[in-house]
């Protein structure tokens, strides 16, 4: 379970940042272009590549190259299991961490 935590923190730590949050919300809509992402912005190219390719590399977007423009659309796969994560953590469940804990007794 300790790998799930730690797999978890790291995809949330990348879509924490308000922009990164953003990007992901206008992708839900569907593939867009660098472009028509960085036109949403107040930042210059170089930043948006850094955002992009912390969403890239953490599984949440997809990227693909199409001449010299890329593309970006959702990993829905990593997405969904995200969803489902967070539900079983944030769930009761039968061998639940917190039926674990002996500090508290009486």
């Amino acid at each position: 379970m300790e790998k799930v935590y730690t797999d978890t923190a790291k995809l949330l730590k990348v879509i924490a940042d308000p922009k990164r949050l953003k990007i992901v919300d206008m992708l839900s809509c569907g593939e867009l272009c660098a472009c028509r992402i960085l036109d949403a912005f107040q930042i210059t190219q170089p930043t948006l590549s850094h955002d992009m390719k912390l969403l890239v590399d953490a599984g949440i977007v997809n990227d693909r190259r199409e001449g010299k423009n890329i593309y970006y659309s959702l990993n829905n796969d990593v997405l969904d299991q995200l969803q489902k994560t967070l539900a079983s953590i944030f769930t009761e469940k039968e061998n639940c961490i917190c039926q674990n804990q002996s500090c508290c007794t009486d």
